[in-house]
């Protein structure tokens, strides 16, 4: 009998060991993100709603758990109408496009900035490295603003905008990969070969410099989104109706007093999965460290 009992006990307690090992930091990141991705993938299906259409006389209806709201429109409504969960929702695209394709390209051309400027050294060296001082050294913000006034506010301009500036980030830290790669024995055993200068940064040193990039990368997308959020809210990132969360929050910001709903869940988004990725990123790269994995 009571060998019967402790069973069902020995079972639960075996089921708690392998909770206790789940690695709860890059779960709930991974979670968060992955749901982002579901959502901006199928938002026409997820969404109730249209994201620029709405009724003037469903204008700034609070959130239904508020007296006055209606599950109709879970989040509320914006003062034009709209449904505040289908512009998330929406937002998540735009939020999810921008970051990917951002740091897709400024990896691209600093990655190869990096390596061209690490392997072959000298005049090439110092000529680059020169001009990614220069991007560098340039206040980001107040750049970013006026490359987006010149050009114009736009989807296409808003990644245009965010790639100039953040390319230098990805040549530095590429860069110095490089140098020490490239004096390695397995690289003079190329160079010995008769590999040429292009089949030893793509098959020797670049796959020695994914981790790098791979840790950089994940770390600037939660950047990129705030950098676009930034650029929205100021009025010259994505231009409305189209429903950025930087717009939502910069149209919700003048009636924070009557409708806090409208930059308060935006600005929630926002903040989710920049953390998220930020915490992933930390915890990539500690994994690929061998000094902190050791540790």
């Amino acid at each position: 009998m009571i060998a019967s009992q402790q069973e069902p006990v020995n079972k639960w307690r075996k089921i708690l060991r392998q909770v206790r090992r789940v690695p709860i930091i890059p779960a709930i990141p991974i979670f968060i993100l992955t749901a982002l991705v579901v959502v901006a993938l199928f938002a026409p299906l997820i969404a109730p709603y249209s994201p620029v259409k709405g009724k003037l006389p469903d204008s700034l209806h609070p959130p239904a758990w508020i007296e006055g709201g209606s599950w109709d429109h879970p989040l509320g409504t914006d003062r034009l109408g709209r449904d505040t969960l289908s512009r998330l929702i929406y937002g998540s695209r735009l939020s999810l496009l921008v970051g990917v394709l951002a740091v897709f390209f400024a990896g691209t051309i600093g990655t190869t900035v990096g390596l061209i400027s690490g392997y072959f050294g000298g005049y090439v060296d110092a000529f680059l490295m020169r001009v990614t001082a220069v991007v560098l050294s340039l206040p980001l913000i107040l750049m970013a603003l006026i490359l987006a006034v010149v050009l114009g506010a736009s989807f296409t301009n808003v990644i245009l905008v965010i790639v100039v500036l953040l390319w230098p980030r990805y040549a530095r830290q590429i860069r110095g990969e490089t140098l020490s790669i490239k004096e390695q024995d397995f690289v003079a055993l190329a160079r010995i070969a008769g590999c040429s200068s292009f089949r030893i940064m793509w098959r020797h040193i670049f796959p020695n410099v994914v981790p790098t990039l791979l840790v950089l990368a994940t770390l600037q997308v939660g950047y990129v989104i705030i950098l676009e959020s930034t650029l929205s809210f100021l009025g010259v990132g994505i231009p409305p109706p189209m429903p950025s969360w930087g717009v939502m929050v910069s149209d919700g910001r003048v009636l924070m007093a009557t409708a806090w709903w409208l930059p308060v869940f935006p600005g929630l988004a926002i903040l989710l999965v920049v953390l998220s990725a930020n915490l992933l990123g930390d915890w990539i790269r500690d994994k690929l460290d061998p000094k902190l994995r050791q540790v």
